[in-house]
């Protein structure tokens, strides 16, 4: 571990607080449905967008509408995706002549891109036109993205609505966040990556004669504009196979930097957003306080971990860091927190492999995803993630002080837990079930590449980071198999929706409550005791997951050899 390796963690989070503020206004503004400086230029394209639609932007929808719409929505892009993909052979914009995806690849592809997961059974320059990539994929990450903050918007009307069945306009939502938010945005970030040295072209492949006198092909596309919203959508899909450790994607010390500032961005604005949505600011920043706590403690364990390297290594001799699978122009620091930062967010772009960290500096990605995606999260899905342990945090202190919980002027009753519960347990019971399921049968086993406890570690990952929709990899495991294929698919899905939809009923429930002034015998939700419950809820519950798999392993050796088959 150095000084300048602490330097740049903490003062990676010293800019993001910077940002916080900035960010959350503008977000709020769209929240509201103000006027933008942006408005000026796009205004015009919104009001189209409408009269083409037949949409009523000032038509409201209570929670089963907004969730009716939001999944008719999601669906039919699944199916437009999923038809580009198995016929692309067919279609312009493939310069390498690439043939369609078989259908469970189709299927999986189509679902995580869906579901901002973008898990990547495939190696994306020798499998994707550049056609898939612009329509089939890149579209998902501003709509995805765009999906989660609207629905994080709907949960802060949740809190805010006072008697109210009405949650705003799913559609007016997502034309608001894609055209005055991600779209500017991205436009600015592909002309930076651009001038970077990403490159952005429709050129398949390049040849050139490289030093040594070889002629190299040199694979190429629309790369810096698909980087742009991978990011800031926290979405991780690459457009090569080695994603942000490929020079393409990558190059430079400051464009890594950049990577990850704008993983962070737009989660941290959504806190200061929710604060100003309830009319009390300082609850925002109790949130992000628990959250930057949860990410500082996994950064400082995973980057002490990779810095102390490997022992066996130490014992031959081989002194320093653990550098094996890591680019040098990265080094061990800034790979360990682009590591946590992805695995927090549910981004799931890699700078380094995770899959040759060590057990300990492995085990923070994994732990990350296990406590929900929650650590800042995904745009819109981090927020909401987080409101819903809030919710059982204020009830937990409620019974400690023997009152009726109430958070920010709501009273947290028996439906609004129940259904809280609901959301939390899909994590451990699908990551769990599906993780066992493949650690007894053929296909299953089929897949790791790893006998033993990394074995199992990596089909544990590939479930953790489906139902987590992170998307990131252990990447020992073959997965692009219809058993993989097929199950990753159900379990993005699951991780994705079975979550949202409880999470509207929760924002539907409060709308239409009473606002309730605090009182003495409230608890406060803005201290440093409230912060502390906030992560100490976080932790417990994300041990639901956490723990039993680390027993999981031992019992599926034994199950395995029981069969007759060697783990």
């Amino acid at each position: 571990m150095t000084l300048q390796g602490w330097a740049l963690i903490l003062g990676f989070v010293a800019i993001l607080l910077a940002l916080t503020k900035p960010v959350g206004a503008w977000l709020f503004a769209l929240y509201e449905g103000r006027r933008t400086p942006l408005h000026v230029v796009l205004g015009p394209v919104e009001r189209g967008f409408y009269k083409l639609s037949g949409i009523d932007p000032n038509a409201q929808q209570g929670w089963r509408r907004y969730a009716l719409h939001m999944l008719i929505f999601n669906v039919a892009l699944m199916v437009l995706t999923y038809i580009v993909l198995r016929v692309q052979y067919y279609l312009p914009g493939n310069p390498q002549g690439l043939a369609g995806l078989t259908p469970h690849l189709a299927f999986n592809t189509a679902i995580s891109f869906t579901t901002n997961t973008n898990w990547q059974s495939y190696g994306g320059e020798s499998t994707m036109s550049n056609l898939s990539q612009m329509l089939g994929l890149t579209i998902h990450n501003f709509l995805s993205a765009a999906t989660g903050i609207a629905l994080a918007f709907a949960l802060f009307r949740g809190f805010a609505g006072r008697e109210t069945q009405n949650l705003g306009n799913f559609w007016a939502d997502m034309t608001r966040i894609t055209l005055y938010l991600l779209l500017p945005l991205c436009v600015v970030y592909t002309v930076f990556l651009i001038a970077s040295g990403v490159p952005q072209t429709m050129a398949g492949v390049v040849s050139v004669d490289t030093l040594e006198g070889v002629r190299q092909s040199i694979l190429l596309g629309p790369v810096a504009s698909q980087e742009a919203i991978k990011m800031l959508g926290t979405n991780g899909g690459g457009f090569f196979n080695a994603n942000s450790a490929h020079p393409f994607e990558n190059p430079t010390a400051l464009t890594n930097m950049v990577q990850m500032l704008s993983i962070f961005m737009i989660g941290f604005g959504l806190t200061w957003c929710f604060g100003k949505a309830v009319g009390n600011t300082r609850q925002g920043w109790a949130i992000l306080s628990a959250m930057i706590l949860l990410f500082l403690g996994g950064a400082a364990v995973c980057y002490w971990a990779e810095a102390a390297g490997n022992p066996v290594l130490h014992q031959l001799g081989v002194a320093g860091g653990n550098m094996e699978g890591k680019e040098v122009r990265f080094g061990v620091a800034a790979s360990a927190l682009f590591a946590a930062v992805t695995t927090a967010a549910s981004c799931g772009a890699v700078n380094a492999m995770h899959d040759s960290f060590t057990a300990l500096g492995g085990m923070i990605p994994l732990f990350n995803m296990q406590l929900g995606e929650v650590v800042i999260g995904g745009v819109g899905a981090g927020i909401y993630g987080f409101l819903l342990f809030a919710i059982l945090a204020v009830f937990v202190a409620g019974l400690m002080v023997g009152r009726t919980p109430e958070y920010v002027g709501k009273k947290i009753e028996s439906r609004e837990v129940k259904l809280a519960v609901l959301a939390i347990a899909v994590l451990p019971l699908f990551i769990l079930g599906l993780t066992a399921l493949s650690c007894v049968t053929q296909q299953g086993l089929a897949g790791p590449l790893n006998k033993g406890p990394h074995g199992f570690g990596e089909i544990l990952y590939a479930f953790t980071s489906a139902v987590a929709n992170n998307g990131s990899a252990f990447g020992g495991l073959t997965a692009a198999t219809p058993w993989y294929d097929g199950l990753l698919g159900v379990a993005m899905w699951v991780g994705r929706f079975f979550i949202i939809v409880p999470m509207l009923a929760i924002a539907g429930s409060l709308a239409a409550k009473k606002h309730v002034p605090a009182s003495a015998g409230s608890f406060p939700t803005t201290g440093v005791l409230w912060v502390g419950l906030l992560v100490g809820i976080v932790l417990v519950l994300g041990g639901l997951t956490f723990l039993p798999s680390l027993a999981l392993g031992p019992i599926a050796d034994h199950l395995a050899m029981i069969r007759g088959q060697l783990f």
